[in-house]
């Protein structure tokens, strides 16, 4: 497989730490929204929405947004004991509420802000209007994990799944965005309980700075 990604983008980040938990080889292709180069005619032929991650399957095919791609590795590689796609439908649902929680209410708030912050061509659209509202959305989506997470070990109960994969990539440096995690004592345990499971990769993974496009081995390599 091969997996176009940004290296400082949470999107990015989620798909190559669900890869590097499966244990699953792959070539990895740095890109950056912020060039130019998902606009070019060659990337728009394999998303046309210019976006980034993409990943390339063995057969040719292309499969964009993050949490449609956590799902479809999610269900391919699904083997015991592991659950990162639940096999019962209740828990399965649950499982799609919070990847649809970290797009609606997560990300816009999260994301947005640390963009804002970091990204000196959104500068000046970090007024403090808008800072002051990605503030007090992102507190209140923290608020909910927090809750969840006080209650049980993961969000969809006691083993990882997608929905933390998908949720940890932004929060687990929300810090960069101004938000305070000290007040979210469970979240910050369940990013700990994250980072200690096999195959755990940080988001600037030195690997992935070597060259434009570097091999990444599974597990078993």
């Amino acid at each position: 497989m091969k997996l176009y990604s940004m290296i400082g983008s949470g999107n990015s980040y989620k798909v190559r730490l669900l890869l590097s938990k499966l244990g699953l080889p792959y070539v990895h292709v740095a890109m950056s929204s912020r060039d130019g180069s998902t606009r070019t005619p060659e990337f728009l032929a394999i998303n046309p929405i210019g976006k980034l991650p993409v990943l390339e399957l063995d057969d040719g095919h292309h499969l964009a947004e993050s949490n449609a791609i956590l799902l479809y590795l999610a269900e391919l590689h699904h083997t015991e004991p592991t659950c990162y796609l639940p096999r019962m439908p209740y828990e399965r649902a649950l499982v799609f509420q919070w990847l649809f929680f970290e797009q609606y209410s997560h990300e816009p708030n999260v994301a947005v802000r640390r963009a804002l912050l970091t990204y000196p061509e959104r500068a000046a659209r970090a007024t403090p209007e808008r800072l002051a509202q990605t503030l007090a959305g992102g507190n209140h989506a923290l608020g909910v994990m927090e809750q969840q997470l006080a209650r049980t070990p993961y969000l969809v109960g006691d083993c990882l799944t997608v929905a933390d994969i998908s949720l940890y990539a932004y929060t687990h440096d929300a810090d960069v965005g101004g938000f305070d995690l000290n007040g979210f004592p469970a979240v910050r345990r369940w990013l700990d309980r994250v980072a200690a499971e096999p195959g755990h990769v940080p988001m600037m993974d030195p690997r992935l700075l070597e060259a434009p496009e570097v091999f990444m081995p599974g597990r078993a390599e």
